[in-house]
């Protein structure tokens, strides 16, 4: 559909938020470029081209990541600047309680968010509970923008997408906030867990007597019986590290090394 509602170039702005990058794609971590993947998969190419110049010639004035809503101030050719908001579903509170349960119970995902890195299977968590954490449809949006253009999204909201993947790329916690918990709510409950974890090698075991002087403390025989840890999962350091930007015929390298890491865990059976 052609977006016939502004003429001329738009007026340019003083000190607008630009967007680093200056051509190709927009988003530099798996989890920025996730989202913009998710959006161009179903939002109209050609508004979202007009959007990505926008961000780049620095015509978003202003940009605020909230809980379920992100508002921005866009200028186009017209004097006053757009309002744009956009918003997604709200995850309750006790949904969010059982995320972060989850999330403190991985040993992984609770060290990746404590250093402040977003652990990729962290879809995974949200999709345990029927949620998503990225939006996966435009019905999985609500837009808003004061232009008179209906299309969904405009190009300004366009333009506050692409600079809300860099805002994502500086803040990975953005992700989470806009989702309805601040980074400082989400690693408070992390702690929280931690504090409350008991400590396995917490003094339970009964006194050494000069009885059993010869016999093993039960505590660390306790251990000592445990069942063996399970095995870990093949391509486990491919799913909990960071994806290299690197690609193969047009594949994620993630990808090209998967099935490798299967043939190898399976020569190993016994």
């Amino acid at each position: 559909m052609a977006d016939f509602t502004e003429y001329g170039p738009p007026i340019p702005v003083e000190d607008g938020v630009k967007a680093r990058s200056r051509r190709g794609s927009i988003g530099a971590e798996w989890w920025s470029r996730r989202f913009i993947d998710l959006v161009e998969s179903f939002a109209d190419s050609g508004r979202l081209q007009r959007g990505r110049a926008y961000a780049r010639k620095g015509q978003v004035i202003d940009l605020k990541v909230r809980p379920y809503e992100v508002t921005a101030r866009v200028q186009g050719s017209r004097d006053e600047p757009y309002d744009v908001a956009i918003g997604i579903e709200a995850i309750d509170d006790s949904d969010w309680r059982s995320i972060e349960a989850e999330l403190a119970t991985r040993a992984v995902f609770r060290a990746r968010l404590l250093a402040g890195e977003m652990p990729p299977e962290i879809e995974w968590v949200f999709a345990e509970f029927g949620l998503c954490l990225f939006p996966e449809s435009m019905d999985d949006l609500h837009l808003m923008c004061s232009c008179p253009d209906w299309g969904d999204p405009c190009k300004h909201t366009a333009a506050v997408f692409y600079l809300l993947a860099e805002a994502f790329d500086d803040d990975p916690f953005l992700v989470l906030e806009w989702n309805g918990r601040t980074k400082e709510q989400v690693l408070a409950a992390l702690r929280r867990s931690t504090a409350t974890e008991p400590d396995p090698f917490e003094a339970d075991d009964e006194p050494l007597t000069a009885a059993g002087f010869w016999t093993p403390p039960s505590g660390l025989a306790r251990l000592r019986d445990r069942a063996p840890a399970p095995q870990v999962p093949p391509g486990f350091i491919l799913q909990v590290a960071t994806p290299p930007p690197v690609r193969v015929r047009r594949r994620d390298l993630v990808d090209v090394l998967a099935p490798a890491y299967e043939a190898l865990s399976a020569n190993d059976q016994p």
